[in-house]
């Protein structure tokens, strides 16, 4: 029989599985809805419509560079276990080059587009199904450079923290390198004092103020003692202020100074971060397990 596209639409949503797998269990099962699900289910393929309510905190961080390049790309599963399972690191891998190769301006548009024939939310949707976890493509960038820069690509505990930095007027991809691995360390959040943003200095120096005031220090010294201590705040956030952590005696921005270059920026993506993760009670769970049994 014929199979129409609002049926396999339906399935779709009720499963979760690809449109191709859709099609091809309404034909098995001439149209009828509820045996097309236990097709799926059968196949193992229906296990992602399950999994929308589950936290994907776990994953992996990459970087891809092809030339002058380069993606970043989180991609998020449910276990560490799975981060370390082939079939999700090529998963990552795939995306990656995607995404390169793309160029789309989000993760939504990145989900419509097509990969190996498919849209990449049904090639990550048939990834769940054998794996049986739900994963997610959570952010990418996109970066690139002139023949005058460097990348540095920096990957820390196999992709847990990624780094990808440029480098501006030097091609001396090893100081690059070295710059996101101090940009994995210490965790800055701006290249330098001009990205600040006022209303955040302006915070900070209120609170410093108020500090200050509660440290009894006398109010015409306070204004000085704040600028100080805004010194030290700039270089807790800032990556070419901050003491360079292969050589001390160094500030990050002297140090691709003596490279001849300058550091134009990098985006650091760590798994999980900023995901509310769900805390599990086993204790309770076995409990609660108890008083029912």
């Amino acid at each position: 029989m014929a199979i129409s596209a609002q049926l396999v639409k339906e399935l779709r949503e009720k499963t979760g599985a690809g449109m191709m797998d859709c099609k091809k269990a309404l034909v098995q099962t001439d149209g009828d809805m509820e045996k097309a699900i236990d097709f799926l289910r059968e196949k193992g393929i229906a296990k992602a419509a399950n999994k929308g309510d589950r936290i994907a905190a776990e994953g992996l961080t990459s970087i891809i560079v092809n030339g002058n390049e380069a993606v970043i790309l989180e991609v998020n599963s449910e276990t560490d276990f799975v981060a370390k399972n082939e079939g999700f690191q090529v998963l990552v891998k795939e995306l990656g080059e995607h995404l390169l190769a793309n160029k789309p301006a989000t993760v939504e548009e990145a989900l419509e587009q097509t990969i190996n024939g498919v849209k990449v939310a049904d090639h990550i949707n048939a990834v769940v199904a054998k794996i049986g976890e739900k994963l997610t493509l959570r952010r990418f960038e996109v970066v690139t450079k002139t023949d005058n820069d460097a990348f540095g690509a920096y990957l820390h505990m196999g992709g847990r923290i990624s780094v990808l930095s440029v480098l501006e007027g030097t091609t001396d991809a090893d100081a690059a390198k070295d710059v996101s691995m101090h940009i994995a360390a210490l965790k800055p959040k701006y290249v330098s004092r001009d990205q600040v943003d006022a209303s955040e200095l302006d915070r900070e120096r209120e609170v410093l103020t108020q500090q200050a005031l509660n440290e009894g220090k006398p109010e015409k010294i306070v204004a000085k003692m704040v600028e100080g201590r805004i010194n030290k705040f700039y270089e807790e956030i800032c990556v070419v202020d901050q003491t360079f952590v292969k050589n001390p005696d160094q500030k990050v921005g002297q140090f691709v100074e003596s490279k001849g270059g300058s550091v134009k920026s990098f985006v650091r993506f760590e798994v999980g971060e900023g995901i509310e993760k769900r805390q599990e009670n086993f204790a309770e769970e076995v409990m609660n397990q108890v008083k029912k049994d």
